[in-house]
């Protein structure tokens, strides 16, 4: 056994721990994590500054978790609909697709999209992954593959690579991704090991998730750097969380310390119309507004495209702070970062001979 894998064998999945840290009813904690399933490893807990910060919020069952709202559902991106293999291959767009290879995540995100799957026995196991992969081989149009899970980088470096291997014979596939929350919440995982096998699978990238700067300690962005350092591009998907980041100063500090570990900030995700995730609900606004004040503050290197991925599985859209607020013929009247108006004038329209 490798040494990360006996680090994620201490993870806390006890309510009756928490509820002693933090002074909680322990038969509350009890019933959510009854529903949801319930774990969060020593180094992400050992985040934690004072009870309902950032990293509190998104890894301790909270009893909003199980109240009712008639506008969330169990699979709001419509994954069973748009599955090609029940469970393990989802296809929502012409040229890509999300092979799911594990179940298995270091910690339980409260707000995951995935929460159907808390606590279900799913099977991954080397022949249903095998069935997805041999139907991504039979759809030619297939070009992009999500490896995702449940966290990828649970697996064995053995079993992960079988994959990579595997998808890398196909030779419609030109792009494999790897989402994974390992950086954040078990940085340990990312082992010398592990990159050297992934820098053999190239063109590979990465998509991390990090939603508070305070998830950034040295040891994930040594881990960061070490994926990096092997030619690994790195994207960041955060999700708005409403007492999580819905802040500027917060999330214009998560996004400066992502870049400078090397990681593209990519997408802001408003948060998924998935049961209980009432609580980290945020206005769409709240997200244009946040963009909004990122613009000019801060390099637009830094700042990321601000998307919802529209349940039912009609795939993600873009939003933008609307800067234009008017024309006059040619002219075009802007608002810039700090408020200020100015006009634009604009090409003239060709008129057809």
């Amino acid at each position: 056994m490798e040494r990360w894998q006996k680090i994620l064998q201490s993870a806390v999945s006890d309510p009756a721990v928490i509820a002693k840290k933090f002074q909680l009813p322990e038969d509350t904690l009890r019933r959510v994590a009854g529903t949801f399933r319930f774990r969060v490893t020593k180094h992400f807990l050992s985040l934690i500054k004072e009870k309902g910060d950032g990293i509190f919020r998104q890894c301790i069952p909270d009893p909003a978790e199980l109240e009712d709202d008639p506008d969330l559902m169990k699979d709001p991106l419509g994954e069973g609909p748009h599955a090609l293999v029940p469970g393990i291959l989802v296809k929502r767009y012409p040229d890509r697709c999300m092979l799911f290879v594990s179940g298995e995540c270091a910690s339980y995100c409260r707000f995951c999209t995935r929460k159907r799957r808390f606590g279900q026995k799913i099977d991954f196991d080397p022949a249903r992954v095998e069935e997805g992969i041999d139907c991504i081989r039979k759809h030619p149009e297939l070009r992009d593959v999500l490896v995702s899970g449940g966290d990828p980088f649970l697996l064995t470096d053995s079993r992960l690579e079988s994959i990579l291997r595997r998808l890398r014979e196909i030779p419609h596939v030109e792009i494999i991704r790897i989402g994974t929350r390992t950086p954040s919440v078990l940085p340990e995982r990312i082992t010398v090991k592990l990159v050297r096998m992934l820098k053999k699978y190239h063109p590979l990238y990465v998509n991390v998730h990090v939603n508070h700067p305070a998830e950034l300690v040295p040891k994930s962005i040594a881990a960061l750097e070490r994926l990096a350092d092997a030619g690994i591009p790195l994207r960041c998907q955060t999700v708005l969380l409403k007492g999580v980041n819905d802040d500027p100063a917060i999330l214009k500090e998560l996004l400066q310390k992502l870049l400078k570990a090397r990681v593209k900030p990519y997408y802001l995700f408003q948060c998924d119309l998935v049961y209980g995730t009432r609580h980290f609900r945020t206005p769409l606004q709240r997200g244009i507004d946040l963009i909004d004040s990122l613009q000019c503050w801060t390099t637009g290197m830094a700042v990321p495209r601000f998307m919802v991925d529209l349940p039912g599985g009609f795939g993600k859209v873009g939003f933008s702070p609307e800067h234009r607020i008017g024309s006059d013929g040619r002219i075009i009247h802007f608002r810039n970062y700090r408020g200020e108006l100015c006009d634009y004038r604009d090409v003239p329209e060709e008129v057809p001979e």
